[in-house]
Protein backbone atom coordinates (compact mmCIF):
# COMPACT_ATOMS: atom_id res chain seq x y z
CA UNK A 1 0.00 0.00 0.00
CA UNK A 2 2.74 2.01 -0.63
CA UNK A 3 1.25 5.76 -1.47
CA UNK A 4 2.38 7.51 -4.60
CA UNK A 5 0.86 11.13 -4.24
CA UNK A 6 3.53 10.86 -1.22
CA UNK A 7 6.25 14.21 -1.74
CA UNK A 8 8.67 13.15 1.57
CA UNK A 9 10.14 11.11 4.33
CA UNK A 10 10.93 12.73 7.15
CA UNK A 11 13.19 10.58 8.98
CA UNK A 12 13.78 11.74 12.51
CA UNK A 13 17.09 10.79 14.72
CA UNK A 14 17.23 12.18 18.39
CA UNK A 15 16.89 16.34 17.58
CA UNK A 16 18.13 15.40 13.72
CA UNK A 17 16.26 16.00 10.82
CA UNK A 18 16.80 14.13 7.46
CA UNK A 19 14.46 14.83 4.11
CA UNK A 20 14.90 11.92 1.98
CA UNK A 21 15.44 12.83 -1.98
CA UNK A 22 12.62 11.75 -3.85
CA UNK A 23 14.40 10.02 -6.36
CA UNK A 24 15.68 7.88 -3.40
CA UNK A 25 12.09 7.44 -2.43
CA UNK A 26 10.94 6.23 -5.69
CA UNK A 27 13.48 3.47 -5.38
CA UNK A 28 12.48 2.60 -1.87
CA UNK A 29 8.91 2.29 -2.35
CA UNK A 30 9.88 -0.13 -5.53
CA UNK A 31 12.29 -1.87 -3.15
CA UNK A 32 9.23 -2.16 -0.86
CA UNK A 33 6.86 -3.53 -3.09
CA UNK A 34 9.04 -6.16 -3.87
CA UNK A 35 9.87 -7.21 -0.61
CA UNK A 36 5.72 -6.58 0.26
CA UNK A 37 4.94 -9.63 -2.70
CA UNK A 38 7.66 -11.78 -1.30
CA UNK A 39 6.52 -11.46 2.46
CA UNK A 40 3.15 -12.10 1.60
CA UNK A 41 3.89 -15.45 0.46
CA UNK A 42 5.10 -16.70 3.59
CA UNK A 43 5.77 -14.48 6.22
CA UNK A 44 2.73 -11.87 6.46
CA UNK A 45 2.82 -11.07 9.94
CA UNK A 46 6.28 -9.50 8.91
CA UNK A 47 5.40 -7.96 6.02
CA UNK A 48 4.99 -4.30 5.97
CA UNK A 49 6.75 -1.16 4.48
CA UNK A 50 6.48 1.37 7.35
CA UNK A 51 8.34 4.69 6.97
CA UNK A 52 10.34 5.18 10.78
CA UNK A 53 10.51 9.01 11.77
CA UNK A 54 11.40 8.17 15.16
CA UNK A 55 12.88 6.47 18.07
CA UNK A 56 12.81 6.46 21.65
CA UNK A 57 15.90 5.33 23.02
CA UNK A 58 17.98 5.20 26.14
CA UNK A 59 18.70 8.83 26.11
CA UNK A 60 15.31 9.06 27.36
CA UNK A 61 16.25 8.38 30.79
CA UNK A 62 18.79 10.06 32.97
CA UNK A 63 20.06 7.42 35.10
CA UNK A 64 19.69 4.35 32.22
CA UNK A 65 22.53 2.02 32.83
CA UNK A 66 22.97 -0.54 29.48
CA UNK A 67 24.38 -4.17 29.71
CA UNK A 68 25.17 -6.42 26.64
CA UNK A 69 25.39 -9.55 27.29
CA UNK A 70 26.79 -12.30 24.09
CA UNK A 71 26.20 -15.80 25.41
CA UNK A 72 26.69 -19.21 23.47
CA UNK A 73 26.56 -22.20 25.68
CA UNK A 74 28.16 -21.71 28.59
CA UNK A 75 30.47 -18.57 27.23
CA UNK A 76 29.99 -15.18 27.97
CA UNK A 77 31.12 -11.80 26.80
CA UNK A 78 29.56 -9.15 29.26
CA UNK A 79 29.65 -5.36 28.84
CA UNK A 80 28.71 -2.87 31.26
CA UNK A 81 28.44 0.82 30.55
CA UNK A 82 27.18 2.26 33.95
CA UNK A 83 25.93 5.81 34.15
CA UNK A 84 27.89 7.19 36.86
CA UNK A 85 27.47 10.44 37.84
CA UNK A 86 30.48 12.39 39.82
CA UNK A 87 33.78 12.15 39.74
CA UNK A 88 36.20 9.68 39.39
CA UNK A 89 38.63 9.83 42.32
CA UNK A 90 35.03 8.47 43.73
CA UNK A 91 34.39 5.66 41.39
CA UNK A 92 34.28 2.19 42.62
CA UNK A 93 32.60 -0.79 40.67
CA UNK A 94 31.80 -4.04 42.53
CA UNK A 95 30.58 -6.55 40.21
CA UNK A 96 29.88 -10.74 41.83
CA UNK A 97 31.78 -12.94 39.20
CA UNK A 98 31.16 -16.76 38.53
CA UNK A 99 34.70 -17.06 37.95
CA UNK A 100 38.36 -15.56 38.51
CA UNK A 101 39.05 -13.61 35.55
CA UNK A 102 42.65 -12.69 34.20
CA UNK A 103 43.80 -9.92 32.62
CA UNK A 104 43.45 -11.34 28.98
CA UNK A 105 39.92 -11.77 29.53
CA UNK A 106 38.76 -8.05 30.75
CA UNK A 107 38.91 -5.41 27.95
CA UNK A 108 37.87 -2.15 27.56
CA UNK A 109 34.48 -1.62 25.31
CA UNK A 110 33.58 0.64 22.45
CA UNK A 111 30.38 3.53 23.88
CA UNK A 112 29.58 3.95 20.45
CA UNK A 113 28.98 0.28 19.67
CA UNK A 114 25.93 0.39 22.81
CA UNK A 115 24.69 3.57 21.19
CA UNK A 116 24.39 1.76 17.68
CA UNK A 117 22.59 -1.50 19.63
CA UNK A 118 20.61 1.24 21.55
CA UNK A 119 19.54 2.80 18.14
CA UNK A 120 18.77 -0.20 16.48
CA UNK A 121 16.83 -2.29 18.73
CA UNK A 122 14.74 1.84 20.09
CA UNK A 123 10.68 1.97 19.95
CA UNK A 124 9.89 2.90 17.05
CA UNK A 125 7.54 5.81 15.19
CA UNK A 126 6.11 4.72 11.69
CA UNK A 127 3.92 6.89 9.33
CA UNK A 128 1.60 6.00 6.55
CA UNK A 129 0.03 8.71 3.97
CA UNK A 130 -3.60 7.68 3.08
CA UNK A 131 -4.18 8.06 -0.70
CA UNK A 132 -7.10 10.03 -2.44
CA UNK A 133 -10.37 8.48 -2.20
CA UNK A 134 -11.22 9.22 -6.06
CA UNK A 135 -8.52 7.55 -6.43
CA UNK A 136 -10.84 3.96 -6.51
CA UNK A 137 -8.05 1.79 -7.25
CA UNK A 138 -5.74 2.87 -3.87
CA UNK A 139 -8.70 3.45 -2.26
CA UNK A 140 -9.18 -0.38 -2.36
CA UNK A 141 -6.00 -0.51 -0.79
CA UNK A 142 -6.44 1.89 1.22
CA UNK A 143 -8.33 -0.18 3.57
CA UNK A 144 -5.93 -3.21 3.77
CA UNK A 145 -2.91 -0.95 5.22
CA UNK A 146 -1.32 -2.02 8.48
CA UNK A 147 -2.84 -1.79 11.84
CA UNK A 148 -1.27 -0.03 13.85
CA UNK A 149 43.76 6.28 45.28
CA UNK A 150 44.37 3.97 42.79
CA UNK A 151 44.99 0.32 43.93
CA UNK A 152 48.14 0.77 42.30
CA UNK A 153 49.59 3.04 44.73
CA UNK A 154 48.95 0.61 47.70
CA UNK A 155 51.85 -2.03 48.30
CA UNK A 156 51.35 -5.66 47.36
CA UNK A 157 52.28 -7.05 50.33
CA UNK A 158 50.78 -4.67 52.53
CA UNK A 159 47.34 -5.12 50.70
CA UNK A 160 47.44 -8.96 51.09
CA UNK A 161 48.66 -9.55 54.53
CA UNK A 162 45.77 -6.42 55.60
CA UNK A 163 43.25 -8.62 53.20
CA UNK A 164 44.37 -11.90 54.58
CA UNK A 165 43.35 -10.97 58.66
CA UNK A 166 40.04 -10.52 56.79
CA UNK A 167 39.25 -13.57 54.78
CA UNK A 168 40.26 -11.92 51.63
CA UNK A 169 42.52 -13.30 48.98
CA UNK A 170 43.31 -11.36 46.38
CA UNK A 171 43.23 -13.25 43.44
CA UNK A 172 44.04 -11.33 40.38
CA UNK A 173 45.87 -7.55 39.91
CA UNK A 174 45.99 -5.66 36.93
CA UNK A 175 45.37 -2.46 35.37
CA UNK A 176 43.14 -2.23 31.96
CA UNK A 177 42.74 1.03 30.08
CA UNK A 178 41.65 3.81 32.77
CA UNK A 179 40.89 1.03 35.34
CA UNK A 180 42.66 -0.72 38.18
CA UNK A 181 41.10 -3.93 38.62
CA UNK A 182 41.26 -6.29 41.60
CA UNK A 183 39.61 -10.42 41.13
CA UNK A 184 38.63 -10.73 45.21
CA UNK A 185 37.03 -13.99 46.84
CA UNK A 186 35.86 -13.85 50.94
CA UNK A 187 35.02 -16.01 53.38
CA UNK A 188 32.52 -13.83 54.48
CA UNK A 189 30.44 -10.38 54.49
CA UNK A 190 32.17 -8.44 57.31
CA UNK A 191 35.41 -8.90 56.55
CA UNK A 192 35.02 -7.96 52.84
CA UNK A 193 33.33 -4.45 53.52
CA UNK A 194 36.34 -3.67 56.27
CA UNK A 195 38.82 -4.92 53.76
CA UNK A 196 36.86 -2.37 50.85
CA UNK A 197 36.52 0.32 53.01
CA UNK A 198 40.36 0.21 54.27
CA UNK A 199 41.19 0.78 50.81
CA UNK A 200 39.25 3.60 49.71
CA UNK A 201 36.55 1.80 47.91
CA UNK A 202 33.52 4.09 48.48
CA UNK A 203 30.88 1.35 48.79
CA UNK A 204 27.67 2.37 50.26
CA UNK A 205 26.26 1.66 53.60
CA UNK A 206 24.16 -1.52 53.56
CA UNK A 207 26.72 -3.58 51.52
CA UNK A 208 28.02 -6.23 54.20
CA UNK A 209 23.75 -8.17 54.08
CA UNK A 210 24.08 -8.00 49.85
CA UNK A 211 27.23 -9.24 49.96
CA UNK A 212 26.27 -12.47 52.01
CA UNK A 213 24.58 -14.08 49.46
CA UNK A 214 27.62 -13.72 47.00
CA UNK A 215 30.22 -15.04 48.94
CA UNK A 216 27.69 -18.08 50.32
CA UNK A 217 27.31 -18.95 46.32
CA UNK A 218 31.02 -19.13 45.56
CA UNK A 219 31.07 -15.92 43.81
CA UNK A 220 34.29 -13.72 43.46
CA UNK A 221 34.14 -9.93 43.07
CA UNK A 222 35.40 -8.18 40.13
CA UNK A 223 36.77 -4.59 41.63
CA UNK A 224 37.53 -1.48 39.93
CA UNK A 225 39.02 2.04 40.81
CA UNK A 226 40.07 4.95 38.26
CA UNK A 227 43.67 4.98 38.01
CA UNK A 228 43.37 8.71 37.92
CA UNK A 229 47.18 9.24 36.20
CA UNK A 230 45.57 6.99 33.24
CA UNK A 231 42.20 8.75 33.11
CA UNK A 232 43.70 12.20 33.42
CA UNK A 233 46.47 11.24 30.76
CA UNK A 234 44.25 9.88 28.09
CA UNK A 235 41.78 13.20 28.50
CA UNK A 236 38.50 10.83 28.99
CA UNK A 237 35.37 12.76 28.67
CA UNK A 238 33.51 9.96 30.70
CA UNK A 239 34.03 6.49 31.88
CA UNK A 240 34.29 3.77 29.22
CA UNK A 241 32.37 0.31 29.17
CA UNK A 242 34.29 -2.51 30.68
CA UNK A 243 33.88 -5.84 29.08
CA UNK A 244 34.82 -9.29 30.79
CA UNK A 245 35.16 -12.88 28.73
CA UNK A 246 34.40 -15.54 31.49
CA UNK A 247 32.85 -19.62 30.88
CA UNK A 248 30.10 -20.38 33.38
CA UNK A 249 26.81 -22.32 33.91
CA UNK A 250 25.35 -19.80 36.08
CA UNK A 251 23.57 -17.27 33.78
CA UNK A 252 22.90 -14.46 35.86
CA UNK A 253 23.37 -11.06 36.24
CA UNK A 254 23.47 -9.60 39.56
CA UNK A 255 21.89 -6.18 40.06
CA UNK A 256 21.14 -5.96 43.98
CA UNK A 257 24.41 -4.36 44.94
CA UNK A 258 23.50 -1.61 42.43
CA UNK A 259 20.55 -0.58 44.51
CA UNK A 260 22.25 0.20 47.37
CA UNK A 261 23.10 4.20 46.16
CA UNK A 262 19.97 4.19 44.04
CA UNK A 263 18.11 7.53 43.95
CA UNK A 264 14.48 5.52 43.36
CA UNK A 265 14.16 3.67 40.79
CA UNK A 266 16.50 2.56 38.42
CA UNK A 267 16.57 1.58 34.07
CA UNK A 268 18.36 -0.88 32.57
CA UNK A 269 18.75 -1.91 29.44
CA UNK A 270 19.43 -5.31 28.44
CA UNK A 271 20.80 -6.21 24.91
CA UNK A 272 20.90 -10.27 24.88
CA UNK A 273 22.60 -11.62 21.86
CA UNK A 274 22.45 -14.99 20.98
CA UNK A 275 23.19 -17.42 18.05
CA UNK A 276 19.92 -19.55 19.13
CA UNK A 277 17.08 -17.26 19.57
CA UNK A 278 15.48 -15.09 22.18
CA UNK A 279 16.65 -14.89 25.94
CA UNK A 280 13.92 -14.61 28.51
CA UNK A 281 14.41 -14.26 32.25
CA UNK A 282 13.27 -16.90 34.15
CA UNK A 283 12.93 -15.32 37.78
CA UNK A 284 10.77 -12.16 36.85
CA UNK A 285 8.10 -12.13 34.55
CA UNK A 286 8.51 -10.38 31.00
CA UNK A 287 5.73 -8.93 29.29
CA UNK A 288 6.29 -6.85 25.62
CA UNK A 289 5.12 -3.27 25.46
CA UNK A 290 2.27 -1.66 23.91
CA UNK A 291 2.49 -2.05 20.03
CA UNK A 292 1.03 -1.75 16.74
CA UNK A 293 -0.76 1.20 17.76
CA UNK A 294 -1.99 4.49 15.47
CA UNK A 295 -1.33 7.59 17.42
CA UNK A 296 -2.54 11.10 16.64
CA UNK A 297 0.03 13.27 14.34
CA UNK A 298 1.22 15.79 16.78
CA UNK A 299 3.21 13.00 18.55
CA UNK A 300 5.53 12.58 16.27
CA UNK A 301 6.78 16.01 17.45
CA UNK A 302 6.93 14.49 21.50
CA UNK A 303 7.60 10.87 20.61
CA UNK A 304 10.12 10.39 23.65
CA UNK A 305 7.57 12.56 25.72
CA UNK A 306 4.58 9.73 24.98
CA UNK A 307 7.19 6.92 25.25
CA UNK A 308 7.89 8.07 28.77
CA UNK A 309 4.39 8.30 29.60
CA UNK A 310 3.76 5.40 28.33
CA UNK A 311 6.43 3.24 29.66
CA UNK A 312 5.81 4.64 33.16
CA UNK A 313 1.76 3.76 32.71
CA UNK A 314 2.63 0.36 31.60
CA UNK A 315 5.25 -0.17 34.24
CA UNK A 316 2.48 0.45 37.35
CA UNK A 317 0.05 -1.18 35.67
CA UNK A 318 2.11 -4.52 35.84
CA UNK A 319 3.10 -4.37 39.52
CA UNK A 320 6.10 -2.63 38.79
CA UNK A 321 8.28 -5.94 39.23
CA UNK A 322 8.05 -7.40 35.36
CA UNK A 323 10.44 -6.81 32.69
CA UNK A 324 9.57 -5.36 29.52
CA UNK A 325 10.11 -6.77 26.38
CA UNK A 326 11.07 -3.75 23.40
CA UNK A 327 12.68 -5.90 20.82
CA UNK A 328 13.32 -9.06 19.51
CA UNK A 329 14.67 -9.83 16.06
CA UNK A 330 17.42 -10.95 13.99
CA UNK A 331 20.07 -8.77 13.32
CA UNK A 332 20.75 -9.55 9.27
CA UNK A 333 17.41 -7.25 9.11
CA UNK A 334 14.87 -4.95 10.53
CA UNK A 335 11.70 -4.29 8.96
CA UNK A 336 11.34 -1.36 9.80
CA UNK A 337 14.85 0.11 10.71
CA UNK A 338 15.69 2.54 13.00
CA UNK A 339 18.90 2.31 12.23
CA UNK A 340 20.78 0.28 10.33
CA UNK A 341 21.92 -3.31 11.29
CA UNK A 342 25.62 -3.66 12.95
CA UNK A 343 28.29 -4.97 10.70
CA UNK A 344 29.83 -7.85 11.48
CA UNK A 345 33.24 -5.71 12.77
CA UNK A 346 30.51 -3.96 15.42
CA UNK A 347 29.25 -7.41 16.40
CA UNK A 348 32.04 -8.34 17.07
CA UNK A 349 33.13 -4.94 19.29
CA UNK A 350 29.69 -5.82 21.02
CA UNK A 351 30.83 -9.20 22.19
CA UNK A 352 29.72 -11.69 19.15
CA UNK A 353 32.21 -14.71 19.24
CA UNK A 354 30.55 -17.17 17.36
CA UNK A 355 30.32 -15.82 13.99
CA UNK A 356 31.83 -18.17 11.38
CA UNK A 357 30.56 -16.48 8.38
CA UNK A 358 30.88 -12.57 7.29
CA UNK A 359 26.83 -12.43 7.59
CA UNK A 360 25.24 -11.99 11.05
CA UNK A 361 22.33 -14.40 10.08
CA UNK A 362 23.27 -16.09 13.43
CA UNK A 363 22.74 -12.96 16.22
CA UNK A 364 18.95 -12.88 17.47
CA UNK A 365 18.74 -9.72 19.84
CA UNK A 366 16.74 -9.65 22.62
CA UNK A 367 16.55 -5.97 24.24
CA UNK A 368 14.47 -5.94 27.64
CA UNK A 369 13.64 -2.67 29.28
CA UNK A 370 13.82 -2.66 33.37
CA UNK A 371 12.84 -0.69 36.01
CA UNK A 372 13.82 -1.81 38.91
CA UNK A 373 13.79 -1.13 42.93
CA UNK A 374 14.78 -2.79 46.13
CA UNK A 375 11.44 -3.48 46.97
CA UNK A 376 10.16 -5.56 43.84
CA UNK A 377 13.54 -7.00 42.25
CA UNK A 378 14.75 -8.65 45.36
CA UNK A 379 16.43 -11.25 43.24
CA UNK A 380 19.18 -11.39 40.69
CA UNK A 381 17.83 -11.40 37.05
CA UNK A 382 18.32 -15.24 35.67
CA UNK A 383 18.31 -15.72 32.37
CA UNK A 384 17.92 -18.79 29.80
CA UNK A 385 18.45 -18.96 26.13
CA UNK A 386 15.66 -20.43 23.85
CA UNK A 387 15.68 -21.10 20.58
CA UNK A 388 12.54 -18.95 19.97
CA UNK A 389 13.01 -16.56 16.90
CA UNK A 390 9.57 -15.28 16.71
CA UNK A 391 9.99 -11.05 16.17
CA UNK A 392 8.93 -8.07 17.70
CA UNK A 393 9.48 -4.53 18.03
CA UNK A 394 7.42 -1.30 19.34
CA UNK A 395 6.56 0.12 16.92
CA UNK A 396 3.45 2.95 16.86
CA UNK A 397 2.11 4.23 13.69
CA UNK A 398 0.85 7.26 12.11
CA UNK A 399 -1.65 7.18 9.20
CA UNK A 400 -1.38 10.79 7.58
CA UNK A 401 -5.12 11.66 6.49
CA UNK A 402 -5.12 12.90 2.81
CA UNK A 403 -5.80 16.42 2.49
CA UNK A 404 -5.91 17.63 -1.22
CA UNK A 405 -8.95 18.12 -3.49
CA UNK A 406 -11.96 15.20 -3.00
CA UNK A 407 -14.46 15.32 -5.70
CA UNK A 408 -16.11 12.37 -5.82
CA UNK A 409 -18.88 10.26 -3.53
CA UNK A 410 -16.41 8.07 -1.76
CA UNK A 411 -15.16 11.58 -0.32
CA UNK A 412 -17.38 12.15 2.28
CA UNK A 413 -17.70 8.68 3.54
CA UNK A 414 -13.51 9.00 3.70
CA UNK A 415 -13.58 12.07 5.94
CA UNK A 416 -16.03 10.47 8.71
CA UNK A 417 -14.36 7.37 8.94
CA UNK A 418 -10.94 9.42 9.22
CA UNK A 419 -12.73 11.64 11.70
CA UNK A 420 -13.82 8.75 13.38
CA UNK A 421 -10.26 7.11 13.19
CA UNK A 422 -8.80 10.29 14.95
CA UNK A 423 -11.02 9.96 17.82
CA UNK A 424 -9.93 6.54 18.26
CA UNK A 425 -6.27 7.49 17.55
CA UNK A 426 -7.25 10.15 21.00
CA UNK A 427 -8.30 7.80 23.13
CA UNK A 428 -5.92 5.35 22.92
CA UNK A 429 -3.16 7.55 23.19
CA UNK A 430 -5.14 8.74 26.59
CA UNK A 431 -5.69 5.12 27.89
CA UNK A 432 -1.54 4.42 27.19
CA UNK A 433 -0.37 7.80 28.63
CA UNK A 434 -3.13 8.89 31.68
CA UNK A 435 -2.64 12.34 29.33
CA UNK A 436 -6.58 14.31 29.70
CA UNK A 437 -8.66 13.55 26.46
CA UNK A 438 -9.50 17.27 26.36
CA UNK A 439 -6.02 18.14 25.68
CA UNK A 440 -5.05 15.69 23.31
CA UNK A 441 -8.52 16.51 21.27
CA UNK A 442 -7.11 20.06 21.29
CA UNK A 443 -3.61 19.31 19.53
CA UNK A 444 -5.39 16.76 16.81
CA UNK A 445 -6.08 18.32 13.20
CA UNK A 446 -9.82 16.68 12.79
CA UNK A 447 -10.58 16.25 8.97
CA UNK A 448 -13.61 18.35 8.40
CA UNK A 449 -16.77 16.33 7.51
CA UNK A 450 -20.07 17.03 7.23
CA UNK A 451 -22.80 15.11 9.72
CA UNK A 452 -24.69 13.14 7.58
CA UNK A 453 -28.30 11.54 8.18
CA UNK A 454 -28.00 7.92 9.07
CA UNK A 455 -30.38 6.95 5.60
CA UNK A 456 -27.23 8.44 3.63
CA UNK A 457 -25.64 4.67 4.22
CA UNK A 458 -28.23 3.07 2.19
CA UNK A 459 -28.94 6.00 -0.16
CA UNK A 460 -26.76 8.27 -1.09
CA UNK A 461 -27.43 11.28 -2.45
CA UNK A 462 -27.69 11.52 -6.28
Amino acid sequence: MILKNMLKILVFLQTRITVINLSIRKSFIALCLTFLSFFSLIQPAWAFCGFYVGKADTSLYNQASQVIIARDKQRTILTMANDYQGSAKDFALVVPVPVILKKEQVQIGDRKIIERLDAFSAPRLVEYFDTNPCDTRMYESFDAAPAAPSASGISGNRMSRKAKDLGVTIEEKFSVGEYDILILSAKESNGLETWLLQNDYKIPSGANAVLKPYIKQGLKFFVAKVNLQAYAKNEFQALRPLMMAYESSKFMLPIRLGMLNAKGDQDLIVYLLSPQGAMELTNYRTVKVPSDIELPEFVQQEFNGFYKAMFKNAYQRSGRNVAFLEYAWNMANCDPCSADPLNPEELKKAGVFWMDSPYASNVFISRLHLRYSREKFPEDLKFQTTANQNTFQGRYVMRRPYRGEMSCSAAQNYKQTVKQRQEKEAQTLAKLTGWKIEDIRKRIDFLAAENLPWWRNIWPSK
